[in-house]
């Protein structure tokens, strides 16, 4: 519906190519407008499988918001469609091209703009990336704590785009929590100001929170207010092997239900367990069908330590392992942070679904997934943020094998149809993009459809932004 109120331009129309990189020019100097097929194809997909993508007319990279202000400009006289990008590290196709579109890379818009430790605030371009965000702040007592796992390379313009999590997201929550205002560059290149820097405020609609998770359908994020908290102490980890998976998700039930506030609560399957011994050599048992890595930031660590410890032995842990100091805990994460590429080099490519379940029926999730793999006759490994119930379900699959390309596809919609069943959703950080968007229309319902579809049209009536992206 969107895409019908734009004409989207082939990438043979030449002469609205040149009308367009032409006018571009204008406003952008020249080595912020690249146009070579080479270069541009680089830009046309972020790291989601079986997403379409499109080839780009031109890649744009701005450093100013009036030079993104120009592009957005250029883009409704001409009736372009243009498509927002960060790193490119999504897994949703949320920042693929669209054929004959503009695509509008943020990446050199990456100033820190201020740390404010009185207002615990920071304003920082889109293209900052999130860890040089977290050591920035860090060196003055601070702490950014959205994580997501590419981290290192992942910008928070991103983040913010596909409302991310990341490891801590049980004690400290998502990226909407933390974007208190926000400028935007509306699709006819006007800019506003939403939210606040205060540490308060309730005036008017809540449109700040409206942008975060658009996925750059909305308007364009050129600068945001960052709400920052003090550094906690140094977090120390337990780990907890169990010898089914329905009694690593009791632990995590007994875990919550105690009241207890662990800083990460991570859930490893038997088949990511294997996957990390195989690529790393860990030495995890053989026998251990889940792990369960738990860990407290608190000013008293090891108390912590030891009571979630006594919960998952009563839970019917066969050992449990606490570290000593922050070099141990270190050690103890390191499997969790191989899991994706453990799993990658299984068949080579992998399909990462983002289910996100009730916490209470996180262990019928897993059940369920092992009964989606034996049916395909595939490899579904998963983790899972088991502390707020959202698993990542990663088939591994080879691509060029037809046939197990399509019973991939295949179990990723019955995992998801599995997570709506259980009162979950389908994606709890990753987003919709293309990937998802049928499932969206089913987890929201055409209500619910109409009333998004209606704040699209008020905000991009021409459809222009990031076009057949949700829905």
């Amino acid at each position: 519906m969107i895409m019908s109120r734009i004409e989207a331009r082939s990438p043979e129309d030449t002469e609205t190519t040149g009308d367009l990189v032409g006018l571009l020019l204008d406003g952008l100097p020249a080595e912020a407008v690249l146009t070579d097929s080479d270069v541009t194809a680089a830009y046309a997909n972020d790291m989601a499988s079986f997403c379409p993508a499109g080839t780009p007319a031109v890649v744009v990279l701005p450093r100013t918001t009036e030079q993104v202000q120009h592009v957005m400009r250029t883009a409704t006289a001409l009736r372009v469609p243009v498509v927002p990008q960060g790193a490119r590290t999504g897994l949703s196709g949320a920042a693929n091209a669209s054929d004959g579109c503009v695509v509008l890379s943020l990446t050199k818009m990456d100033r820190i703009l201020e740390i404010n430790p009185v207002d615990r605030i920071a304003v920082v371009e889109p293209g900052v990336i999130n860890a040089a965000l977290s050591r920035a702040v860090g060196e003055h007592g601070l702490y950014y704590p959205p994580d997501p796992s590419s981290w290192e390379m992942c910008t928070i313009g991103g983040n913010i785009g596909t409302a991310s999590g990341g490891l801590c997201c049980v004690k400290y929550g998502v990226t909407a929590e933390y974007v208190l205002g926000l400028d935007v560059v509306l699709a006819d290149g006007r800019l506003m100001s939403t939210g606040r820097r205060t540490a308060k405020g309730v005036a008017g609609y809540d449109l700040t929170r409206l942008f975060v998770g658009s996925e750059g359908s909305l308007g364009i994020v050129v600068r945001a207010v960052l709400g920052l908290r003090p550094k906690p102490p140094e977090q120390l980890v337990l780990a907890a092997e169990f010898s089914s998976a329905a009694a690593a998700c009791d632990a995590v039930c007994r875990i919550m239900e105690g009241g207890h506030v662990p800083s990460l609560l991570e859930l490893m399957d038997r088949t990511t367990v294997k996957a990390v011994n195989d690529l790393a050599q860990m030495g995890l048992p053989e026998s251990t069908e889940a792990l369960l890595l738990a860990a407290f930031d608190t000013t008293a660590p090891a108390a912590d330590l030891a009571a979630v410890g006594a919960l998952c032995e009563a839970a019917g842990a066969t050992e449990v392992v606490p570290a000593d100091d922050a070099a141990e805990s270190e050690l103890l994460l390191q499997a969790r942070r191989l899991s994706l590429t453990a799993l990658e080099a299984v068949k080579g490519v992998t399909m990462i679904d983002d289910v996100c379940v009730p916490r209470s029926r996180l262990a019928e999730m897993l059940e369920g997934v092992d009964r989606i793999a034996e049916k395909y006759r595939l490899t579904i490994g998963v983790v899972a943020h088991a502390g707020d119930g959202n698993t990542h379900p990663t088939v591994c699959f080879d691509a060029a094998d037809p046939d197990e390309s399509r019973r991939a596809r295949e179990s990723f919609d019955e995992i998801m149809a599995l997570g709506l069943e259980l009162g979950g959703t389908i994606t709890g950080e990753h987003g919709v993009g293309v990937l998802k968007k049928e499932w969206l229309a089913r987890e929201i319902g055409p209500v619910g459809l109409e009333m998004q579809r209606a704040v699209k049209q008020a905000f991009d009536p021409l459809g222009i932004l990031n076009p057949g992206k949700l829905f």
